[in-house]
């Protein structure tokens, strides 16, 4: 994907495609619709004797424009003389016998006043004259991954609108939003006359919108762009010579851990960046590593396996080789094999596997050096879902020492005393990986785990797998506790990217797993559930950690 940033209307829009276009995960961020009102035209903040209701837009049958022509009528019943002011003039025609009704209920209703096709300016100051904003739409646009910019018109303009009750206006005006209507025309004209009588309920309506409104200004659309360009458009490393870029080379297997800060070093002004994508841990083009050795100014081998050997031999004396070491190689045969004199830092992860490097391979303490894991605070920041507090969430259950079934026995006990705790898996499954599958007793530990899945009626219906994919950000925003039971980890991501998504790390205390050596998973670990009279518009805010070869 070229495209640094893909700029999105709403967290449903974001979630959608990151759950479609794995490519677009770490690239989506907020960017909701932008208003601009003039800033002369506002309501009077005051409810008239005669409610007008003021609908602008187009005329179609989803967006129960002929149904709001009833709405007089209906308001009559309940003791309010109300009038409903229509601005537009595009009528869909299909079907054909539906918009000569609508034309009809335009044209022939009392107390509908069709003031016809306008430009944007007068129709919000005709709008503006209103009491109300009328965007209540039919239960089929209650999934729409867009927000409507009729709703944020209204609210700037300073008037409460009558819409429809979905997650995202829930996430936008409150849960208890007063003017939240159902199905049927009755029960928006129950809402209407309720804030028509009550100068506490209107003014609350009218204040929430308008808050709402207030965050898609164009100030604040210039302060969202101009924060999406610091990013994609960082200035150049000191030192950098634009004439002779320096040349990168990145090489691995599996660069699941290092996509984006490959992405990173491929912006920065200064560096010529080319990857080095092996098929396997053995299986590469020797033709196309060996041409790019030669080129290289700086090879940065993730995985100390058979790259970092292949690169180690061919490394030239003005070369630069970094190799960056997890959990998956120290216990293997390629760190023996390593010759360390060629090269100039080995990268671990954390302090604990770090002293475990310098124990086991012998190589100079100095040339072991920790930079840990990133964790993407930014795009993990996303507001809760509903319930999400009882979620508890695991990624990567292979192999064995991940403990699943430790994962098991915390839900089966939160069950006993709270039957809506559930665990969601994000994982691929052990058969996955032929080395894991490969060995008897992995396979019968998972074969055992699962089996009590099946069987076990407390956590039976309590325990959902979610597929292998990058879209660990939007699948963070259903899970409240994220659960680290392995029995060891290098650096375990998830617990970090739970915490910087606004949930709680529940660990085991396996080696490493210490405040000092944990520190870096995020400084802004906070609860946001959603709650009652909270507005929400989440701000730009998903790196992929699936499990894959190693630990994460």
């Amino acid at each position: 994907m070229a495209s640094r940033f893909l700029l999105c209307q709403t967290e449903e829009l974001r979630a959608f495609l990151e759950s479609s276009v794995p490519a677009a995960c770490g690239r989506s961020v907020l960017f909701p619709p932008v208003v601009v009102v003039p800033a002369d035209v506002r309501a009077q903040g005051e409810v008239h004797a005669r409610a007008r209701l003021a609908y602008t837009g187009k005329f179609a049958p989803r967006w129960n424009t002929l149904e709001m022509t009833e709405l007089p009528a209906e308001l009559a019943r309940l003791g309010v003389d109300a009038e409903v002011v229509m601005i537009g003039d595009k009528i869909h025609s299909d079907p054909p016998d539906w918009a000569k009704r609508m034309r009809k209920g335009l044209e022939g209703t009392e107390n509908v006043d069709w003031r016809g096709g306008t430009s944007r300016a007068d129709a919000l100051r005709q709008a503006a004259e209103c009491d109300f904003g009328l965007s209540w739409r039919d239960p089929s646009m209650d999934a729409s991954l867009e927000m409507s910019t009729k709703v944020l018109e209204l609210g700037a303009l300073g008037l409460p609108v009558v819409l429809n009750r979905t997650p995202m206006h829930e996430a936008m005006l409150g849960e208890d939003y007063p003017l939240f209507a159902g199905v049927g025309i009755d029960s928006v004209a129950t809402v209407v006359a309720r804030a028509h009588r009550d100068r506490a309920v209107y003014a609350d309506a009218a204040e929430r919108c308008r808050r709402a409104a207030a965050d898609h200004t164009l100030e604040r659309a210039a302060q969202r762009l101009r924060a999406c360009l610091t990013e994609a458009l960082p200035p150049a490393p000191d030192g950098a010579d634009p004439e002779r870029p320096l040349k990168v080379v990145v090489a691995g297997h599996d660069l699941k851990f290092f996509t984006r800060l490959a992405d990173y070093l491929e912006s920065l002004p200064g560096l010529d960046v080319r990857i080095d994508q092996w098929e396997g841990l053995s299986t590469h083009d020797q033709y196309r590593s060996r041409e790019l050795a030669g080129w290289a100014d700086v090879v940065i081998c993730e995985w100390c396996g058979p790259n970092a050997l292949f690169y180690a031999k061919w490394k030239r004396p003005d070369q630069r080789l970094v190799v960056r070491l997890h959990r998956f190689e120290l216990y293997a045969e390629w760190p023996r094999r390593l010759d360390v004199d060629k090269v100039d830092a080995v990268v671990c992860v954390s302090p604990h596997y770090a002293d475990l490097t310098r124990e086991i391979t012998g190589w100079p303490a100095d040339k072991v050096v920790v930079v840990p894991n990133w964790v993407d605070d930014e795009q993990l920041s996303r507001p809760k879902l509903a319930g999400a507090q009882y979620a508890l969430g695991m990624v990567g259950i292979a192999p064995s020492r991940k403990r699943l079934d430790r994962g098991l026995d915390v839900l089966a006990e939160l069950r006993r005393m709270d039957p809506r705790y559930t665990l969601s898996v994000k994982t691929r499954q052990p058969w996955d990986y032929w080395w894991i599958w490969n060995r008897p007793e992995e396979r019968a530990y998972f074969e055992r785990v699962y089996r009590r899945i099946q069987r076990d009626e407390r956590i039976a219906p309590a325990v959902v797998f979610d597929p292998f994919g990058p879209d660990v950000a939007t699948w963070l925003r259903r899970v409240g506790f994220m659960l680290s039971t392995s029995d060891d980890e290098s650096f375990h991501l998830a617990p970090a990217e739970c915490a910087a998504s606004g949930g709680v790390p529940a660990l085991l205390p396996w080696p490493g797993a210490t405040p000092s050596t944990t520190r870096t998973g995020s400084t802004r670990t906070r609860w946001r559930w959603p709650r009652p009279s909270t507005r929400s518009c989440p701000r730009a805010a998903s790196p992929r950690r699936p499990s894959g070869p190693g630990p994460r």
